[in-house]
């Protein structure tokens, strides 16, 4: 049950680098939605189906009905894992051994610990629960009042007590074997696009607290090549922020992180624009230019169109701060003059450029989702003119309103691939509350 989340996690450990990408925290709410494990997997009315095929002495024509929805309880046990207890109740019918129909009505309680084992063939995680115990909470029976009461608690002795952890306890091993599954995809590489893929995978043991379990990934970023795309540094130290209700949940995803995803997409971002009409910008043309640089009217006296140029030749970098995240792009921005009769555009200027756009967040079908606006244009330095020179810093007003309204569409544009968050117990992220944290983006997450 709960043991799945905790136990599947530990099976999935791997070496990598000690920093880790993301950090999520799995609170009590999130661990009770293993209640859904055994009402979808009809576990114990299997187990009901199947105590008919089991010889009990003293009764024969064995039929267990009416077996009430499991109430599950889970309590984490700190630095060992959780603890679980599912109550049920049943009614067991027969013929007894006087020959008469005989009915038993029990409350009863499962407990058990599971312990992870790992599979030699795939690697992931088994789970092998131990401990099972049945606790009667109440029998009723119909047997005649007369008998001894004796003669009526030694049979009940060897009926239920005998009968019932060799009944029931399979229960617990079924329900975990059913969550398996929804953890066979835990660590499967997730498709970014058609640039790559991101992998989430255990950086080190998971950590139980007594209101949660931590587990920290070391999230791969691959490039559809089969490059591993590196953080540029062992990344800045993030944590849980306080604030939250005690157990709940959130994932925590680190700039650093982020940043690598980044990365898969900076060729995506690289663009020609040809327009001479784009938004609320005047006519991309020499004359409109001139009006910044004089020089341009002397080298094209008749207007041409230009086309603009940017490569982004530093991997982009995303930073957190408290309420604000952004994201630094560092490149080129080359203006060529259109010519006539399928002769090349000429260059007419090259600069470097570092300006920063403000993120927003969102998660849309489970992938995180960015939507930029220009921020700031931090630095402008001219590289490269065919016109002579001239004072770049007339161009700022001119190439902030350019980026704003002809490149800021193209990012977005981009982003809409969207990021994959890790496959957790069919975790549906949609619900989640965001916020930024030094360093970090924080994804309080909510049940349906």
């Amino acid at each position: 049950m709960m043991q799945i989340l905790f136990l599947a996690l530990c099976g999935l450990l791997t070496h990598t680098r000690a920093d880790p990408g993301a950090r999520l925290r799995l609170g009590m709410d999130i661990m009770n939605q293993v209640q859904s494990a055994m009402d979808e997997s009809h576990i114990l009315e299997q187990m009901a189906a199947e105590a008919g095929k089991k010889p009990i002495k003293g009764i024969t024509n064995v039929k267990v009905k009416d077996v009430q929805l499991p109430v599950i309880t889970l309590n984490f046990i700190p630095g060992v894992g959780i603890f679980q207890c599912v109550s049920t109740g049943m009614t067991i019918t027969g013929k007894s051994f006087m020959g008469g129909n005989m009915e038993i009505i029990v409350a009863l309680n499962i407990t058990a610990t599971d312990r992870l084992l790992q599979d030699e063939e795939t690697g992931l995680p088994v789970f092998k629960s131990e401990g099972c115990e049945i606790i009667l909470i109440s029998v009723k029976t119909n047997m005649p009042s007369n008998m001894l009461p004796k003669v009526v608690n030694k049979f009940l002795d060897s009926t239920l007590h005998k009968v019932l952890p060799s009944l029931m306890c399979p229960a617990i091993d079924a329900v975990l074997v059913y969550v398996n599954k929804k953890w066979a995809t835990l660590n499967a590489p997730m498709p970014v696009g058609q640039m790559g893929t991101i992998k989430y995978v255990l950086t080190s043991m998971p950590t139980t607290t007594a209101s949660s379990v931590q587990v920290d990934f070391s999230p791969t970023v691959q490039q559809q090549g089969g490059n591993t795309i590196q953080p540029a540094n062992a990344g800045e130290a993030f944590e849980f922020p306080e604030g939250y209700a005690e157990g709940s949940s959130q994932l925590l995803l680190s700039a650093t992180f982020l940043t690598a995803e980044l990365a898969l997409l900076q060729k995506s971002f690289d663009v020609n624009v040809h327009d001479m009409k784009i938004g609320q910008l005047p006519p991309q043309t020499t004359k409109t230019l001139a009006g910044f640089i004089p020089k341009v009217t002397k080298a094209y006296p008749k207007p041409k169109p230009l086309v603009t140029q940017i490569r982004i030749n530093k991997p982009p970098k995303i930073t957190m701060e408290t309420g604000n995240s952004l994201l630094h792009l560092h490149g080129t921005l080359e203006m060529f003059a259109v010519r006539r009769r399928g002769k090349a555009p000429v260059s007419l200027f090259l600069l470097e450029s570092h300006f920063n756009l403000k993120i927003q967040y969102s998660v849309r079908e489970n992938r995180l989702q960015m939507v930029t606006s220009l921020n700031r244009l931090l630095s402008l330095s001219r590289e490269s003119s065919s016109i002579g020179a001239f004072n770049e810093k007339k161009l700022t007003g001119f190439i902030t309103d350019y980026l704003r309204e002809a490149y800021v569409p193209v990012v977005n544009d981009a982003l809409q691939v969207g990021f994959p968050l890790p496959d957790l117990l069919d975790m549906d992220y949609n619900l989640a509350e965001l916020s930024i944290v030094e360093n970090a983006l924080v994804l309080n997450l909510k049940l349906n």
